[in-house]
């Protein structure tokens, strides 16, 4: 009898592990996503502010271009997410345009646009963060600081990805009006820099995706990459943004990021 009860109950246990186990691993899974992710931003963490110029140039599905020359700014907030600031230099009949960008961890984010042909600033609505930035295939939420708290996480696999060894994390976006249901980062391992970012729109069907190339070190910490390319498979047209002259600690503070300041940026 013994021997029969002592059998029942091995067996008992293991359909209760075959039970737990994917439960198990799906905790595990999350919780490894999040220190990936939870690693990257610590790593670019302290960098305080900076400046860069930008290309932007947007073709269509039959390959013609058109380019914009953008300067950047970026003031880093403690405790909450990014401010920052672009400024549209040409072509002509946008130069003056400006965007201003309140990221924030818990809270919706914060954007203005200045337009100088009407002199006027106006407020993007949080409902409209999936709407395209300055005609490009970037949303309005994709130019934000991305905080940690904005997703949830799940570690996915690991792969190779053009020789460079990554770690691939599942994001779903925690808040409201977000154009995805997920993103799949490919995190290269050994820098915790996106090497490639897939973008799955309201339908869980793949949308876009971002690669990154070019990356330079600098400050002897912060990785920044020289080319975001960012293809939209469902439109064909594509956004490049080719970036140079990065500098760091230039002394910005939040003077810099008023709305006030959108009307004065030369």
């Amino acid at each position: 009898m013994k021997n029969t009860l002592t059998l029942k109950k091995f067996i008992g246990s293991l359909v209760l592990l075959s039970c737990l186990s994917p439960v198990i691993a799906s905790a595990n899974a999350e919780e490894r996503g999040l220190e990936i992710a939870t690693e990257a931003d610590r790593r670019d963490t302290g960098f305080v502010d900076s400046t860069a110029q930008m290309v932007m140039e947007l073709k269509n599905k039959q390959g013609q271009s058109s380019s914009r020359q953008v300067r950047s700014k970026i003031l880093e907030v403690t405790g909450d997410g990014d401010k920052s600031l672009s400024i549209f230099d040409t072509p002509a009949d946008i130069k003056g345009t400006a965007s201003l960008n309140y990221s924030h961890s818990l809270k919706p984010d914060e954007q203005w646009l200045y337009l100088p042909a009407l002199k006027r600033v106006k407020r993007i609505s949080s409902k409209n963060k999936s709407g395209p930035f300055m005609g490009s295939e970037f949303a309005y939420e994709d130019i934000s600081s991305q905080e940690i708290e904005k997703y949830t996480y799940k570690y996915i696999k690991d792969e190779t990805l053009n020789g460079i060894d990554c770690f691939v994390v599942e994001r779903y976006p925690a808040y409201k009006h977000s154009g995805y249901t997920r993103q799949v980062a490919w995190i290269n391992k050994q820098e915790y820099r996106a090497e490639k970012i897939d973008f799955y729109d309201r339908k869980n069907t793949l949308l876009k995706t971002l690669t990154y190339t070019g990356y330079q070190q600098y400050l002897q910490k912060f990785w920044r990459a020289d080319v975001m390319h960012m293809v939209n498979h469902q439109t064909g047209k594509s956004t490049t943004l080719t970036w140079s002259d990065y500098k760091f600690k230039t002394g910005l503070t939040d003077k810099n990021f008023s709305r006030n300041s959108l009307k004065r940026a030369k």
